[in-house]
């Protein structure tokens, strides 16, 4: 039985990822985590997701000796803070923080010489579909549409562009060699003249209890292709969460992405 610890286990996210665990034959949730001066600490998971008691309660702090694998869709600073710990206790980590930047990645791959790390920034198997799908439409269309990524998430989201519309976008710059940091437009306003075929846009609405809606759309005169996904649930996220936590049990070290899971590369 592989041991849980849930980082930012009174969260949205965090309710799921609970349920998921306790859904599971082969996982065993035995660590709950959330920030000091938390409301929620010292409540049982198992009462703060819907559930029956667990006799799991939150805690400020983690306990090395319980568990064997972190799960984190916590912020880019707790996260921070996470790789340290599990790099100094050698545990394994599924990170699903999204807005993270180049330091905090650089930071996973140098953690990665030591744990095994599976990040993404969407645990969805149906988003990382998309992105092969995304990769096969660059290549055939090239540089002869205009791609824009549009996505929706709920009013209590803090990052935006989200950091699936990001990887999308990255997977599409690389597939048509470009730099991402060079060519992203983010947003318009006011007199922006003509469109450049060599940029990539991205627009963010944030309303309501939208769990998560992104489109890829490749426009050309007369014609355009619209790759989308939709999440209904975060229950989505959560079960690719637990699908990771299997697969990540099984490696020694390094940093590992939803796509070598699927084996889409």
């Amino acid at each position: 039985m592989t041991r849980i610890a849930i980082a930012g286990a009174a969260g949205r996210m965090g309710r799921n990822l609970v349920v998921a665990c306790s859904e599971a034959d082969d996982l065993e949730l035995t660590q709950a985590l959330e920030r000091e001066q938390s409301p929620a600490l010292g409540s049982d998971t198992g009462l703060l997701a819907g559930q029956a008691p667990n006799n799991v309660l939150i805690h400020d702090r983690l306990d090395s000796t319980t568990f064997d694998i972190l799960i984190d869709f916590t912020h880019p600073s707790a996260t921070t803070n996470h790789i340290d710990y599990c790099v100094e206790h050698g545990k394994k980590m599924v990170i699903g923080t999204t807005g993270c930047d180049t330091t905090l990645e650089q930071k996973m791959q140098s953690a990665g010489q030591s744990i095994a790390i599976l990040y993404a920034p969407n645990m969805s198997v149906g988003v990382n579909l998309c992105l092969e799908l995304l990769r096969t439409a660059a290549t055939v269309l090239g540089d002869s549409v205009d791609i824009e990524v549009i996505e929706a998430h709920h009013r209590h989201k803090v990052d935006a562009p989200s950091g699936t519309a990001l990887k999308m976008g990255q997977v599409i710059a690389e597939t048509l060699g470009r730099n991402l940091d060079e060519c992203a437009v983010y947003g318009r306003e006011g007199q922006t003249g003509a469109r450049d075929r060599q940029t990539i846009g991205f627009e963010s609405i944030r309303a309501g209890d939208i769990v998560g809606d992104h489109t890829v759309m490749f426009a050309d005169e007369g014609e355009r292709i619209e790759i989308t996904h939709k999440a209904s649930s975060r229950m989505t996220f959560a079960r690719g969460a637990m699908r990771a936590c299997r697969w990540i049990e099984q490696q020694q070290k390094g940093v590992f992405s939803m796509q070598d899971i699927l084996k889409t590369r």
